[in-house]
């Protein structure tokens, strides 16, 4: 249970309950001072609820006709998605050593931060795993703005990035290290974050042209990309090999190959393949062959491809199974396929899912988790 007074404005409140027709980055700061939110459209596992989650904060979605009603003072009770009073129930988390070689899936600086002062279970955490949109987010970047520019605009953009992956690195741990899963920007979200360069529109964007289609199009990413690269090297000297890239949303082992000869990276820096697609998990065992150095798991997609369930669509939440046997099947193709080449693998898992993960699946490498439910896991319950 969550209680707070409702925000409908883009101005932070600490502690409200921000209420919305739909996240989008304008409410990117009244989000994040926000307890909880509740929206009228989105999913559990879209982009701005993945921010969300990653700072524990809940979304409640309900019917658009009902937000109306929503003012003052409430209660949201979020097992039963509905604005009641009552307490609050914790729920059930495994152990840390569940987690194995655990990844933390993080949306900003403070994420590190956060996770690596919770105490000894911290160098449990080997990776931190952060998309390129939440660093532009975070950062007030417009990338394909960017992009579109002139080749000293590409530059700074690259360039831009870098300085706030120093920051990352230079806060892990010993041991640890940063992957930037490269720039997938559906053109829906993009619209909420461009001024300047044009946006397709597209009638299923998270069937269109994003990822690394699209990635594959863009000599300028390409360009700005190595400038990332350069500006690393300059300010970190061999630490500059904790950050490694991911594909996003691959469709298969030729397109990982395409994309890394594309975008003409050194043949000594790592790309991992972000498998989220019922055809790359088809394909993972040639991901591996082709020089993958590791597989991660996105379950958000996945389920939502396997299932033909608009994961973004709340009306459809009762097709959209984080556990469901089709969805269970493929992640366990994928980690027997990424054990027998000895390629690390690594699974996305929401916090109400890790125990029946530990059920059900072989055991990867290492779970993901968003800081917020990773923190559940790392730190012990205080007993009363």
């Amino acid at each position: 249970m969550v209680r707070g007074i409702c925000n409908r404005t883009r101005n932070p409140l600490e502690g409200s309950i921000l209420v919305a027709p739909r996240l989008e980055a304008g409410l990117y700061d009244a989000m994040l001072a926000a307890q909880a939110v509740v929206c009228g459209s989105g999913g559990l596992t879209g982009h701005m609820q993945s921010i969300c989650r990653g700072r524990g904060i809940p979304v409640l979605l309900v019917d658009q006709a009902d937000l109306a009603g929503l003012a003052g003072e409430v209660t949201l009770d979020l097992d039963s998605q509905s604005v009641v009073v009552g307490p609050d129930t914790p729920p059930r988390t495994p152990s840390p050593d569940d987690l194995g070689s655990a990844c933390a899936v993080i949306a900003d600086l403070r994420d590190i931060h956060t996770v690596n002062s919770c105490g000894p279970d911290a160098k449990r955490v080997e990776s931190f795993f952060i998309r390129e949109e939440f660093l532009c987010l975070a950062a007030n970047l417009r990338p394909l703005d960017a992009l579109a520019g002139s080749p000293a605009d590409v530059a700074a953009y690259g360039r831009a990035l870098a300085d706030r992956l120093c920051a990352f690195v230079e806060a892990l741990l010993p041991g640890q290290r940063l992957v930037l899963r490269m720039l997938d920007l559906r053109s829906d979200h993009a619209a909420d974050v461009t001024e300047q360069a044009r946006v397709a529109v597209e009638p299923n964007p998270e069937l269109g042209l994003h990822g690394a289609r699209w990635l594959l199009g863009s000599t300028a990413y390409r360009d700005a990309l190595h400038a990332l690269l350069t500006l690393l090297a300059e300010r970190l000297g061999e630490e500059a090999g904790r950050v490694s890239l991911a594909a996003p949303f691959l469709t298969d082992e030729q397109e990982f190959v395409r994309l890394r000869a594309h975008l003409e990276l050194p043949a000594d820096l790592p790309m991992s393949a972000f498998v989220e697609t019922p055809a790359a998990v088809h394909a993972s065992p040639a991901l591996c062959a082709a020089g993958a150095s590791e597989l991660f798991l996105g379950m958000k997609d996945l389920v939502q491809f396997y299932l033909a369930a608009d994961r973004s669509n709340h009306l459809v939440a009762g097709t959209y199974q984080t556990r469901h046997p089709a969805v269970l099947d493929g992640v366990r193709t994928v980690v027997e396929a990424a054990r027998a080449s000895r390629t690390p693998v690594r699974v996305f898992t929401l916090g109400a899912d890790f125990a029946h993960y530990l059920e059900r699946l072989p055991t990867p490498d290492g779970y993901m988790m968003c800081t917020a439910e990773l923190l559940q896991v790392l730190l012990p319950a205080e007993t009363p």
